[in-house]
């Protein structure tokens, strides 16, 4: 019996399938008793990492309406953007609509615009996630904060598939910081959630903000959620997966005939001089002359 809960709880292929929640099964999860449970715990670490957003434009991405009411009247604006795929529902309620129908590598934003952008329900799903990233960093302003709620690999709620947390990959924070540093983005600051099991008993529920605290303290990496903030990084060009760390050399040499049309009665051809002078001097940083090459270092 021991073995066999090991392997359902361990078990490599839950969570893999990359299956869209439709919005709608979305609304009804959130309308339901653990779904308000799970909006109270969760809101709760995301105001505690973003505690002042006064004047600040927030915009959601994925579904992310549930966390975006408790800063409306802090906010100068709060905007919610889904993935076509998942579909659309109106939000408020009450008052203009504030929410939108959009591709998520292809947002309807101008560059550096807005200040914080909240991701809830959109990175166990998504097929395009690298591009996304880069998407949020474009509209982003600089300095601009990404917190991204994602389901933990290591806790129950990625096994049980009844709510939206158990659909899709989850995430343990390395993959997360390792996604975030190739997305150009620098974590700041984690938070967890959802110690309390993942089963619709009024016990639990009654007893959900006791469950986080014990479970803060007892077992700390197995909570159903990972929150983590992430600034916008301004001085790196290339993400890390993409950098070159070898040195290129290319040969500082005169004009070299090319022997090889010598020999079939061709006229000779040349290769231009290269030199560091010859360089545009907006492409000679991280380059230096060493003996007869020019050396490109990995930076």
């Amino acid at each position: 019996m021991q073995f066999a809960w090991l392997a359902f709880f361990n078990n490599p292929e839950r969570g893999k399938t990359n299956l869209r929640i439709h919005v709608i099964d979305l609304q009804d999860f959130y309308s339901r008793p653990l779904g308000a449970v799970v909006r109270k715990l969760v809101a709760r670490q995301v105001r505690r990492l973003w505690p002042n957003v006064t004047g600040e434009t927030i915009v959601g991405l994925g579904y992310a309406t549930p966390y975006l009411q408790q800063f409306r009247d802090q906010a100068s604006a709060t905007i919610g953007f889904m993935p076509a795929a998942q579909g659309v529902v109106r939000w408020p309620v009450d008052g203009a609509s504030a929410v939108s129908l959009v591709d998520e590598i292809s947002l309807p934003l101008a560059d550096a615009s807005v200040e914080r952008v909240l991701v809830v329900h959109g990175v166990e799903t998504v097929d395009v996630l690298k591009p996304m990233l880069r998407e949020i960093w474009r509209v982003l302003t600089p300095g601009g904060r990404l917190l991204i709620v994602a389901t933990n690999r290591s806790g129950l709620w990625a096994r049980v598939d009844s709510t939206p947390f158990g659909n899709g990959r989850p995430f343990s924070r390395r993959q997360l910081s390792q996604l975030l540093r190739e997305g150009m983005f620098s974590p700041a600051g984690w938070a967890q959630a959802l110690y309390m099991p993942p089963f619709r008993f009024a016990l639990l529920m009654r007893s959900a903000i006791w469950l986080e605290r014990i479970g803060a303290v007892l077992w700390p990496g197995f909570s159903g959620v990972v929150l983590v903030e992430a600034i916008k990084e301004m001085y790196a060009m290339v993400p890390p997966a993409e950098r070159r760390f070898a040195a290129r050399l290319r040969p500082e040499m005169g004009y070299l005939p090319l022997e090889a049309d010598n020999r079939v009665g061709r006229t000779p051809k040349t290769t231009p001089r290269v030199t560091l002078a010859s360089w545009p001097a907006e492409e000679r940083s991280g380059v230096t002359v060493w003996g007869r090459y020019l050396v490109f270092l990995p930076f």
